[in-house]
Parts: C-alpha cells; structure tokens; sequence
C-alpha cells in the first residue's frame, strides 16, 4: 500500500509567496529575488512531503498566479493584445493575471472565473491565434529537475488536454478546430519530453470529466486520450478526476491505457458504486481519494480503513489519496496558539493530511492492530458541545410564509422609487474601501488589547467620515460607510455571530496574492447583538444621500466558511439566515433605506452536475436568502452582489432571490451575461461591473462609457445601475478614486445623453 497527494498549498507556510509577489509588484525587489523565493518554497515543500512518508510527491504544482494560466503558457496560449505589448516572459504572465496600464500598452486582465465548486479563481486563457500552439515552455520540465537535484522523484501535475480544452475562450469555431489538432501535438511533444528525462509518472487532472458529458465531449475525450496513449512509451499516465464522479465515462475509461485512475471518494457520492458496477481493471492501479482535500476536519481512520477494505474486493493495486488538491485547506495547524485543544485535535490542515495519509498506510501495512488507529479514534471523544436548542426550536418553528417576501417585485420598485427619489443609472459602489496600513494597524491593536474600544471606534468614525467625503465629492449617488470595521466580508460576521471558531494562520488561497481565512463552523450559530448597526447609523449621520447597510448572506458566509460535517448544509445555512435577518430588521428599524446582502459565493456549492442542481441545493439555498429579507418593508431596497462565476445558467433561480437590485461581476467576460440576463426576462434591477477592480490598470471615463452603451444596448435604462464590479478593499485610494471619478463622469455624459 502506497500514499500519494495530488498538489499542495503554495502560498508558504506563513503566505511568503503571497508577500514577495506583492514586494515584486511595488517594485521592492527584483525578478532575481522573486525567483529565489520560489524555489526556495518548492525545496522546502518537496522536502516536508518526502519526511511526511508520501510516495508520490507532485512538482509542477507550483504557481506564481494560477496553473492554468500555467498551463497554457506553456503551451504558447497567450492571447495578441498580450504579445503586442513585447514584454519579458515574466511580465507577460503577470499582464495576463492583472492587466497592463503603461508606457508598451493598456490591456485588460483575462477573466477570472471559480475554479469548479471551490472559492479558488482560475484565469480563462484566451486563444485567437492557434497557429502559435506549441510545446514552448519548460516550468513543467525545470521543476522535475530541481526536485530530482535533491534527491527527490516527483510526478509533475499537469491540467488535461481535455479539461484545458474546454475551459479556453476560442475567438471562434475556426480557431477552435485548429487549436484541437495543434494542442494534441503539444502535448504529444511533452510525453516526448517527459521521457526524455526518464520521468516515471505524469499526472494529468481532468476535473471536467465530473461535469455531465454530452456525446460530443465524449468523442473528443476520446479523440485526444487515444492518441495521446498510444505514444506514452515508457512513461506512466495518471488520469486524476476531483469534485465528483465520473459516472458518465467511468466504464470506458476502464478500456484506455492508463497506470493509474484518480477518483474522488469524498464528494464523488457515485465513485464507489461504479466500482462495484463495472470492477476495475487488474493492470490499473486505483489512487483513492479518502482524505478530504477541501475541509478541515481531521480523518477518522475507521470510516476511511472500512471503504478501503471494500475497495480491496475489486482493485487489487490502491494508492492512498487525497480527494483533490490541498490548495484548498490551509497550511499546518501548528501554528495555531489560542484554539483549545479539544477543538485543534479534530483539525487537520495540509501538513496534518500527510500524517493521516501517513499512518493509514502503515495501519494497512501491519498485519497487527496499531496504536495510530487507537489515537485516531481517541480524537473523536470529548467533543464540545455544538447544539443550541433554542437555535432548533426557532428553526422548528419557520413557517412558508417565512421564506416569502411581499408585495411581489413590480409593486415594490415603484415604492421604492418614489420613498428613494435616485436618478436614472444611479451610481454606487460594491461597497469596501481600500484597506490602507493604519486601517490593518488599528484593527490589529485593538484586537491585541493595545487600544481601548473607543480609540478603536474614534479611528474608525474618522475614517467613515473621509470615505464618505470622497464619495459626495466624486458624486456617486448611493454610498457606503467603507467596512473599516471589518477584516472580511465573511470572518468579521462570524466573528460576531455565536458557533464560529477563527485559525490564526489559516490561509488558503483565493486568486493570485489573494488569501482568505475562513473561519470555522462548529455549532449551532445564533446573532446575540446587532454586528453593523452602529456603523450604519452613524455613516448614514454624515450625509442626505442614502447609505447603504452591508451584510453578507447566509449561503456566502456558509461557502467561504469550513462547514459542519454532523448536520446538513440545509439546516446550518438556515441558522445563518435567521441571524442576519434580525441584523436586517434592525437596520430598517434604524431608518437604513437600501440594505445589500451580498451573496458572492452562491454558486459555490451547486452540484456540478444539472440533475443535482435543485434537488441537493438550490431548492434549500434560494429560500435561505428569501428568509434572511421576507420580513422588510415594501419601501427598504435590497441589494445583493455576486462575483467571479459562470451565472448564465442559474438566472432564473438567481432571480427567485427576489432582491430588488442585483449587482454582477461582469468586466472580465465581456459583459456576456447581459444576453442570458435579457433572454430569460430577468426581473430584478441589475448593476453589471463596469470595470475590474482586481487590476491595477484604471480605466478611461470613454472606456467605461462605452460599456455603459453596450449595457444600455442590451437592457432597459430605468433596470441598470452603474458600479465596479467587486468590492475595493484590495485596491489604493489614488487609483480608486480616480476610477470613480471616470465613472461618475461617464455616467454623468450617458444620463444626458438619454
């Protein structure tokens, strides 16, 4: 019996990465420097692996922004307007993951997009030249070889041909057809490569393949892995599937020549009936994904020892595996000081995930019971108390009527623009603002105890102040207080919310040299005090123009926190939804006249495949958010917002939220969603981003003007609100505010012009 991981966190064990990218940008170090850091991240995440007693150790895992935007890279992917700016290799990598603004061009950033049902962002390659495909880089290659210099046989992780294939935005069908033949040659070549260096093993990840296959997808799978298979040589192939099962390809996936077969026995709810349906072949070797790779409850070793005692009656070669990448979950809980130990021992991060894999493979090896196996379920005795029957009764007591807002939406809308009195194309934000270092300072001292509650308070009313000063003079329409208070959208509310635990170190990559730390669901959750009111209020103090509350929603801060595995997502999304809509009540009862309750995440645990979508989520997450805002006045606006996923699909479900207005990211695609949006009659009042705040690069007042006509194209004038696409937090006060003054101005110009 041997172990394996399918990729680990890359970030460093305190974000290293993420801080020498950031020191890179602000032009503090050197390309030189950057690169060394790398490395030196790879060496030491190599070497923790090997110590850890894992057999199969990944390279190619590594990233400086994300692995398909690696991936297509090295296969020479890279859209023209990125080619024409003539920059260095590195600096055409980092134009393509943030856009450009300087003396060689102005480009915008790829999209970005989630990565499957993760809050992980990938980049979406773009391909309007496929005659330039070709095997042209060689991180693949170098990163094999550093490894090997110390000792250390990995198998590189590639993205499939087939997966890559379907994520690429072709300029069109013509392109595409090419780009099929030329991306199978690439690849072709990189087996060749491969062998070369006398690699063992490639992985190649094909997610994609737990999506629902349509004949067509099947055929090409087919097309590409045939060939492909038949020049492998001497190299051994790991097809690896995450997120689910490959129910739709699993028999036939049998019959290709493979080594070995990755499947996912945590979310894949199919993968072991498969098995028992159609075998497994003797000449494959099984890599079992039974240690999660998305959450941070640690392994019980007798749930995990019985599926592979039954596995074992049909495959006869089993690699022990994690479910999918360890990206997801953070680094190590060693680093976690302040959580009690009753609480820290049912945790297991990246690092502690070896260890499991670890001691399962020893238990299966020794014909003897083993004391690993007592300690493990040892862990599981002691355990605080999670339930609240107050919680129980009051969820036991909802009603339908709960879960239904009225008036419907036409009557409202017309209330609210008479209460209201906004212009045509209001104007607002998503609703942070940049988190400048003595906002971070200030939090930060207060939490250490450094500061009292009132100098804490004062800091931050000033600041509320500036912000909303800034805003009444761009002349933005509706404004927001700014969320200094808050270190984020999701943390600070679980912060304040009863039956949420908080890692100090525990980061987990978002995008690039984004990281969120989501906290940890434990118990029943409960709102003991209002959390935004004060602030609200007093913002909305400062100024005639109306400021907006903000809160997140129930299903976002479910997705961005680590879940409970004892209870249904159902029933602890439920428990969320009545605590912000207390928070919501009392907002309105406060005077707060528009109240955005941001759903970002929504679409983050829909089940990959359609057949799922309403029976296993929507059907529970759509009446949550109802719930949080079902009990508010005719006249009180909600907002919502979603960001960075693939909408078209769920529109309609999307607008069963019954929020008043809807605010999307919609920049980095082109504004594509506005077609979907007009075809399925969408009803709520819609924001589409103007512009992308994950870039640098501030756009034109012409440039955001000509994407308010192509939105005005598309839908009615009296729906549409103008607005960046996401919140600004991330950002500096000098590029936003001048992005904020392009868009009032350009709005400002249209407005006139209607």
């Amino acid at each position: 019996m041997k172990n394996a991981i399918i990729s680990y966190p890359r970030i460093g064990a305190n974000r290293e990465l993420k801080f020498a990218i950031e020191k890179y940008f602000k032009k503090q170090s050197t390309q030189e420097e950057l690169l060394a850091c790398a490395k030196d991240l790879r060496a030491r995440h190599w070497r923790e692996i090997k110590e850890a007693g894992i057999d199969f150790i990944p390279s190619n895992d590594f990233s400086f922004y994300d692995t398909v935007l690696d991936t297509a890279v090295l296969f020479n992917i890279v859209a023209s307007r990125y080619r024409a700016l003539n920059l260095e290799p590195l600096e055409q990598y980092f134009a393509q993951s943030r856009g450009y603004q300087g003396e060689k061009g102005d480009t915008t950033a790829l999209a970005m997009k989630k990565w499957f049902n993760t809050n992980y962002h990938y980049l979406v390659p773009e391909c309007d030249e496929a005659e330039l495909i070709a095997l042209s880089g060689d991180k693949i290659f170098k990163e094999y070889l550093e490894a090997k210099e110390q000792g250390i046989e990995t198998k590189p992780v590639l993205v499939g041909i087939f997966t890559l294939f379907k994520l690429i935005a072709f300029k069109d069908e013509s392109t595409q057809k090419l780009a099929q033949k030329k991306l199978l040659n690439a690849y072709l070549e990189l087996f060749e490569k491969l062998n070369d260096l006398g690699v063992q093993w490639l992985e190649l990840d094909e997610p994609y393949l737990v999506y629902d296959l349509s004949e067509k997808d099947l055929a090409l799978f087919d097309e590409f892995y045939k060939e492909l298979l038949s020049h492998k040589k001497g190299l051994k192939i790991l097809l690896q599937s995450y997120f689910g099962d490959v129910r739709d390809i699993y028999a036939k996936l049998l019959e290709y020549n493979f080594d070995g077969l990755g499947l996912d026995f945590i979310e894949g709810k199919e993968s072991l009936n498969l098995i028992k349906q159609y075998g497994f072949s003797k000449d494959k070797i099984l890599f079992a994904g039974i240690v999660n790779g998305k959450n941070i409850y640690a392994n019980d070793y007798a749930k995990s020892l019985k599926l592979i005692k039954e596995l074992q009656k049909y495959a006869q070669n089993i690699v022990l595996n994690t479910s999918c990448s360890l990206l997801h979950v953070p680094y190590s809980t060693e680093f976690e000081t302040k959580l009690e130990k009753n609480y820290l021992k049912l945790f297991a991060f990246a690092k502690q995930k070896l260890k499991e894999l670890k001691d399962l493979k020893e238990i299966l090896n020794s014909s003897e019971e083993n004391p690993l196996f007592k300690a493990n379920q040892e862990l599981f005795t002691n355990i605080p108390n999670r339930f609240d029957e107050k919680v129980k009764a009051r969820l036991n007591s909802l009603k339908k009527e709960d879960f239904v807002r009225k008036p419907e939406f036409k009557e409202r809308i017309k209330i609210q623009e008479g209460v209201l009195n906004l212009p045509l194309l209001p104007t607002t934000t998503i609703g942070s603002f940049p988190q400048s270092a003595d906002v971070r300072s200030n939090r930060l001292a207060f939490k250490q105890q450094k500061i009292s509650a009132q100098n804490y308070t004062e800091f931050n009313q000033q600041k509320i102040k500036e912000c909303i000063q800034i805003q009444e003079e761009i002349g933005l329409d509706v404004l927001v207080h700014g969320e200094f208070e808050r270190n984020d959208m999701v943390e600070y509310f679980g912060e304040n919310l009863q039956g949420f635990l908080f890692t100090q170190n525990g980061w987990v990559q978002s995008y690039g040299t984004r990281c969120v730390k989501p906290p940890v669901i434990w118990g029943d959750v409960s709102r003991t005090k209002p959390i935004t009111l004060s602030w609200s209020k007093f913002a909305q103090s400062l100024s005639k123009k109306i400021v907006k509350g903000m809160l997140t929603g129930p299903v976002t801060i479910l997705n961005w926190s680590f879940p409970r595995e004892d209870i249904s997502l159902k029933e602890s999304t439920e428990q969320i939804a009545l605590a912000i809509r207390d928070e919501v009540l009392d907002l309105e009862k406060e005077g707060i006249k528009i109240i955005q309750i941001d759903e970002a995440a929504l679409r983050e645990k829909l089940p990959l495949r359609k057949s799922d979508w309403h029976s296993e989520y929507l059907n529970w997450a759509i009446p949550a958010f109802n719930l949080v805002h079902s009990g508010v006045k005719a006249s009180t606006q909600i907002h919502t917002h979603m960001c960075y996923s693939e909408f078209n699909d769920i529109l309609k479900d999307i607008d069963a939220l019954d929020a008043d207005v809807i605010s999307f990211e919609a920049s980095r695609s082109n504004l594509e969603l506005l077609d979907t949006l007009k075809a399925v009659n969408f009803k709520t009042q819609v924001g589409p981003g103007v512009y992308d705040i994950h870039s640098p690069r501030v756009p034109s007042e012409e440039e955001i003007k000509t994407t308010i006509e192509k939105i005005l194209a598309k839908l009615p004038k009296e729906q549409i609100w103008i607005n960046p696409d996401c919140g600004l937090k991330t950002r500096g006060y000098e590029e936003v505010v001048l992005a904020l003054k392009n868009l009032v101005a350009a709005t400002r110009k249209v407005r006139n012009s209607l």
